[in-house]
């Protein structure tokens, strides 16, 4: 199913290209709704592959779990006639990459489709990509194209004049990848037609420059900062902003936080606590702050140790069979690594929706601040009275084996900037 991203006028102020943006559902919650979600175990959720190689032709991004991605859209569109496609604002990847008319599986039919015979600026470079998405290996060539968010109700823009265009500035040849193979998977399910990825340039293929990376270069934004503000209500649209940050979408004074890794956006944690009580990250761990994730993630059996503290007493499967929810438990002999059975885990996950509005607060300390993240954002409304836990396991297959990912919930939260040219991140409440 198509999910439609809106996007209004694109803003100009002060050199800061603002860009309305709608969160789309996540892969899990459309499998959730569909009742498939059985058939995607969540264990090998944020592994590579181990065919991952240094080969040139690869790009080595760190482990994503897409079954979690959240589209906050932006769509690339061609002019005449306009091609558009929904792609995620990923900050934990950095390259861009859309569905093309080159993969002929019946499973692309499902999206938008890239066609280069039906744009005058398209210029091909016939050099190989290789992606690795979760359980799904993404192939294609690199190519180079004019880029235009979209200045109607359409989000993003690829376009056939000379340039292409971020708000109301151009940038020219933006190298992005065609796809070319089925899209296996889960990936078959999703709701997006491609990633654009705003983390660092070191993380993207040698030959290719980040968009974000394109803009500033050429003079679109004068800053090099970007910015997220994701919307909790649905009569206030979620934004990314381009060169700069309008500071009417924060409460209180920005708290900087210095980066650790100029790839992703990765952070030093100092631990997670649930009333006062430490329950993870004891002795300080990793953090990646990622807009391509809708969950809270970390080490399952430390993800299993926290729902035991906001949720002691699950739904019992019985209940949960007088819902949809039933058929997508699972078998009791499917198992996770743990030995544990995979219909466990997420009935862990699933709480009455009046005992979650009496849990706790989550406090995550980063550089010594305390930054709360309360049930308001951590709990999802699944059914009439079932709700969900937004936290994932998985991150011990990363390296360091504790890292966690602080996605989507954490972002409602806390406005957060971006900024590539001092190596940090500023976080304040979201308005």
């Amino acid at each position: 199913m198509k999910w439609l991203v809106l996007l209004g006028l694109v803003a100009l102020s002060e050199c800061i290209v603002i860009i309305p943006i709608t969160k789309m559902k996540s892969l899990q919650r459309i499998l959730m709704e569909n009742n498939l979600l059985r058939s995607f175990p969540e264990p090998q959720s944020y592994t590579l592959s181990q065919k991952l190689t240094l080969d040139q032709n690869f790009s080595s991004h760190p482990p994503k779990n897409l079954m979690d991605a959240s589209a906050l859209g932006e769509c690339i569109t061609t002019a005449t006639p306009p091609q558009e496609f929904q792609v995620i604002n990923d900050t934990s990847s950095s390259d861009l990459w859309v569905a093309s008319v080159y993969c002929r599986s019946p499973s692309c039919s499902a999206y938008q489709t890239y066609d280069p015979k039906m744009s005058t600026t398209f210029q091909c470079k016939w050099r190989k990509f290789n992606l690795y998405c979760g359980f799904a290996k993404i192939t294609g060539v690199l190519a180079s194209e004019t880029v235009q968010p979209s200045l109607t109700s359409q989000p993003f823009m690829w376009e056939h004049s000379p340039v292409s265009q971020i708000g109301t500035a151009d940038a020219k040849n933006q190298t992005f990848g065609l796809t070319k193979n089925k899209i296996g998977g889960f990936l078959e399910n999703s709701p997006y037609d491609g990633v654009l990825g705003l983390a660092f340039p070191s993380l993207a293929r040698r030959e290719a420059t980040p968009l974000f990376d394109n803009v500033k270069r050429q003079g679109v934004i004068s800053e090099p900062v970007f910015a997220l503000f994701m919307s909790s209500w649905p009569q206030k649209s979620s934004l990314l902003m381009l060169g700069g940050v309008d500071h009417a979408y924060h409460k209180g004074a920005l708290k900087w936080v210095p980066v650790t890794q100029a790839r992703v956006w990765q952070i030093t944690m100092d631990r997670i606590s649930i009333n006062k009580m430490v329950v993870a990250c004891s002795h300080g761990c990793q953090a990646i702050v990622d807009s391509g994730s809708s969950v809270l993630a970390g080490p399952t059996q430390v993800v299993h140790n926290i729902f035991k503290h906001i949720n002691p007493n699950p739904k019992e499967k019985n209940q949960a069979k007088g819902h949809a929810t039933g058929s997508f438990l699972g078998s009791p002999h499917t198992k996770d690594h743990l030995g544990q059975p995979l219909s466990c885990f997420l009935l862990q996950q699933l709480i009455s929706c009046d005992q979650a509005k009496t849990l706790p607060p989550i406090n995550f300390t980063i550089n010594g601040m305390h930054f709360p993240v309360s049930p308001k954002y951590y709990i999802q409304k699944v059914f009439e009275d079932i709700c969900f836990v937004s936290f994932q396991g998985g991150t011990e297959y990363m390296s360091p084996s504790d890292t966690w990912i602080l996605g989507d919930i954490f972002l409602k939260a806390y406005f957060t900037v971006f900024d590539r040219g001092n190596y940090r991140i500023g976080l304040a409440p979201s308005v």
